[in-house]
């Protein structure tokens, strides 16, 4: 029986597991010996990573979303086990996980061990702070649900408290002229921790980062602000007393993107009442303020931190497997690793070498889903005993969601002969799409199109934004 193992079970990982099962799964191998196919994961559930911004808004339930992992594999014919990946003996072809607890910090399951044929890498990406100060302390990351729920929850606490506390911030918050929107002149701070004049918005989040997700998350603000208003949370003005700032340290936003593109997102948040700072470092983040390098103090009732991505910190202590600088294990283009041919990474935590470019295969969504579809062909010819072919990134281009507002994003490649600027209606419906082919690969269509029509169903009894 030969043993593939996948560690990681976010886009790229799920769907290499589901493919395997289907095409290896217990009852094709009842007759003899065959592919056993194990997936790892610390968590029980999968929720699509790219969504998380939607559901720190509140504009995704998580919890009418997720999927149990140990429902997906008794569906597709592969193995489930929960536990962080810990550490790996490669001359024994075998890993370690960690235990797992519940609530409480009671023991579910003990420290186990996995033994592999083939083992695939696919844990995703963490938040990476770059040292700053009181970053990792006194911002929320959105890496998981639990940080985005908790982020949803102190939004919602900090809207009603706000509304009570109109001449009680003092000691909480630093003001600057940064801190507001241009239409709303700032007072000089007080000495020390300063005091927020009633001028500014009376709940400010300020996003490091202007990448995808820190632009989605201040769109998706400004809906959730409006539909907490309506529904009575608050009595605030949705508009002028919730500021959402926006930092990026360079000249644009989405800098990975084209610059036709970020001018055009930076035109719609400007229209959303979102404040755009670009240029701007972070130096410090402290309880309360922001604190950039050239000197400027954004107040901020919540920080959420969207600035970069690097691989998780275990895979560094992997003996015999070089990482890059961003501690992503570095693979050839057959997504083996450079020193073990039965270890292959995939997704955000492999540094996979792009033909014709100065960088390595981005971390996106496509990436992880183009690799899952060539590893299950390579996995074939592995164990076919033939050569592995090399796996050849194609960009189709980028969206940037706007909540309900709208959407942009550029299309590359042959999906249309060249690159085209998409935004509005068009966009909007096509980054939805997204969603909807990702659990097409994990259920396929006619199951995804009966999920789609429940889901319309449900959202016309239910408020648009989670109010609890």
């Amino acid at each position: 029986m030969h043993r593939i193992v996948v560690v990681g079970g976010g886009a790229g990982g799920l769907e290499l597991a589901t493919r395997l099962g289907d095409r290896y799964g217990r009852s094709k191998n009842a007759g003899g010996a065959g592919v056993h196919v194990t997936l790892v994961d610390r968590y029980p559930t999968h929720v699509w990573k790219p969504l998380l911004h939607e559901v720190a808004a509140g504009s995704f339930d998580p919890f009418m979303q997720e999927l149990p992992y140990a429902a997906q594999a008794r569906w597709h014919g592969f193995d489930f086990q929960q536990g962080e990946f810990r550490k790996l003996d490669r001359s024994a072809r075998r890993l370690t996980l960690s235990p797992v607890t519940d609530d409480e910090g009671a023991e579910l399951l003990p420290q186990r061990e996995l033994e592999y044929d083939t083992l695939v890498i696919a844990i995703g990406s963490t938040t990476h702070f770059f040292g700053v100060p009181g970053a990792p302390e006194n911002s929320i990351a959105l890496d998981t649900v639990p940080q985005a729920e908790r982020f949803r929850k102190r939004l919602i606490a900090a809207c009603v408290r706000a509304e009570y506390r109109t001449d009680q911030r003092s000691d909480q918050n630093a003001g600057s002229q940064a801190a507001y929107l241009p239409s709303e002149p700032a007072e000089p701070a007080e000495q020390g921790a300063g005091a927020v004049p009633a001028a500014g918005p009376r709940v400010q989040v300020v996003i490091v980062g202007g990448g995808a997700t820190g632009v989605e998350l201040s769109a998706e603000l400004r809906n959730t602000a409006h539909v907490l208003s309506a529904y009575g949370l608050h009595k605030l003005d949705p508009r002028h007393d919730i500021g959402i700032v926006l930092i990026e340290a360079g000249p644009r936003i989405l800098p990975a993107l084209q610059e036709r593109v970020s001018t055009a997102t930076t035109d719609l948040l400007h229209k959303l009442g979102v404040q755009v700072m670009v240029g701007e470092t972070v130096a410090e983040v402290a309880p309360g303020v922001v604190r950039t390098a050239s000197g400027k103090s954004v107040r901020a009732d919540l920080t959420v931190w969207a600035a970069g991505i690097k691989a998780p910190a275990v895979l560094g202590e992997l003996e015999g497997l070089p990482v890059n600088r961003l501690g992503q294990l570095v693979v050839r283009r057959t997504l083996q690793t450079e020193t073990d041919d039965s270890i292959f990474a995939l997704g955000d935590c492999a540094a996979c070498p792009w033909p014709g470019n100065e960088r390595n295969v981005p971390p996106r969504a496509q990436a992880a889903h183009q690799q899952a579809s060539f590893l299950l062909k390579a996995i074939a010819d592995r164990l076919a005993g033939r050569p592995l072919p090399e796996f050849t990134y194609r960009d189709l281009g980028s969206l940037v969601s706007l909540g309900r507002f709208s959407a942009v994003g550029n299309l590359m490649g042959g999906l249309v002969g060249g690159n085209m600027l998409i935004e509005g209606l068009l966009a909007r419906f096509m980054y939805m799409s997204l969603y909807r082919l990702h659990n097409a690969a994990l259920h396929g269509y006619p199951r995804m199109v009966l999920d789609t029509f429940a889901h319309w169903l449900r959202r016309t009894t239910s408020p648009r934004v989670k109010l609890h």
